[in-house]
């Protein structure tokens, strides 16, 4: 299996490679293919590309449903760079509390001052702030960045109100006693004095922080933003901090307008980006791709269904990406009946695509293959 790295990738991820695996600088030949923030949306597909991983918890860069199209499984690595941005978030509220960056910054402007410890008595006043314990915090989504931002903010004395309509039960067992939850938006809006949000950009949350959301929210908020620019609409926050609403925007991603807006504090993007998280993000995008080329395994797959066939208990197995229909399981083993003995059957769709894996003992793989190859609805038929 050739390797393609279109980013820098941390090399704690690439020798967990074993044998049987190559990294290759011809992305044309590659049967798989690492990536962190290079876009794909344009970029021609090789014909042999089975899977992508993503070192990282966004997926805007990658053309999901073509690749969805063409039977080849996207992969992320939600969780790995949680604490890394977790601790950027906890950053970000520290230095919109208290006026950090313009104390330091007036330091840097003064630097040649030969009385600079006594002017500095008399200027620090203007960069006073106010202390985050005791203060309420809306999380917004409470996946493994959201989680963990909320755990920090009970630890250090703030109160934790959380929304997430999509809570698996696994983050909600994380997730300390003291968060209370809720079902309305608009509670956190009106009641909370910071809100970090923590939510993919898709279609329904795009400029979900409007002009209309801005207009219930606690007068002098500080909102924080790690998750994706365009969760919030520019024009509108500008007017917000204008009028006084937003005392604060914090935000990993700036663009030509907020980089220009006062009391924004914008960084570059630096939410993943410490070594710790590069190196857990290479280890599990790299432990996803050898999973599914090896046993047809599918873990945090962001186009096709999860699937855990397990090791092969037959001598033989074959896997199916398919586009997702009722009866194709029903087709499927009809298909068989006759042609092999089937030992483990796996199927497993969801959101328009499915996935089938297939053990059986009779040398007549290729048979089973072809078969597969010609049902209604079939992406790719592979062996493993």
């Amino acid at each position: 299996m050739k390797v393609a790295c279109l980013n820098k990738i941390s090399p704690f991820g690439l020798t967990r490679f074993t044998n049987g695996y190559e990294l290759t600088e011809e992305v044309n030949d590659a049967d798989l293919i690492l990536v962190r923030s290079f876009n794909m949306l344009e970029m021609e597909l090789p014909e042999k590309l089975l899977a992508v991983a993503r070192a990282g918890a966004g997926v805007n860069n990658i053309p999901l449903a073509d690749l969805a199209s063409k039977g080849i499984v996207v992969f992320n690595t939600p969780g790995a760079n949680a604490n890394g941005v977790k601790e950027l978030v906890i950053a970000g509220m520290l230095l919109a509390a208290r006026d950090i960056v313009g104390g330091v910054n007036w330091v840097r402007e003064n630097k040649e001052d030969a009385n600079l410890s006594k002017s500095v008595e008399k200027a620090k006043s203007a960069f006073g702030g106010t202390e985050i314990i005791g203060k309420k915090l809306g999380v917004i989504g409470l996946g493994a960045v959201g989680g963990k931002v909320a755990e920090a903010a009970i630890c250090l004395g703030m109160s934790v109100l959380g929304y997430d309509p999509y809570l698996s039960p696994e983050n909600a067992d994380k997730l300390p006693n003291e968060v209370e939850l809720t079902t309305e938006l608009d509670r956190i809006y009106a009641t909370c004095d910071y809100i970090t949000l923590h939510l993919p950009l898709l279609d329904s949350t795009r400029h979900m922080i409007a002009k209309d959301v801005f207009a219930i929210m606690k007068p002098g908020v500080v909102l924080l933003n790690f998750s994706r620019d365009q969760l919030v609409n520019d024009d509108d926050l500008a007017i917000s901090i204008e009028s006084g609403i937003v005392r604060s925007y914090v935000t990993d991603f700036p663009n030509p307008k907020t980089a220009n807006m006062n009391h924004v504090i914008a960084i570059p993007h630096l939410g993943a980006s410490t070594e710790e998280s590069e190196d857990n993000c290479a280890m599990m995008a790299t432990d996803e791709l050898m999973r599914y080329v090896e046993h047809g395994s599918i873990k945090n797959s962001v186009n096709f269904p999860a699937l855990d066939p397990g090791r092969k208990q037959n001598k033989y197995r074959i896997q199916i990406l398919y586009k997702d229909s009722e009866e194709f399981l029903g087709s499927l083993t009809r298909a068989l009946e006759g042609i092999v003995s089937l030992g483990n059957l796996i199927n497993r769709a969801k959101n328009g695509y499915g996935v089938a894996v297939v053990d059986f003992d009779a040398e007549t793989n290729e048979a089973a293959i072809e078969i597969s190859k010609k049902m209604k609805g079939v992406l790719r038929v592979r062996t493993l």
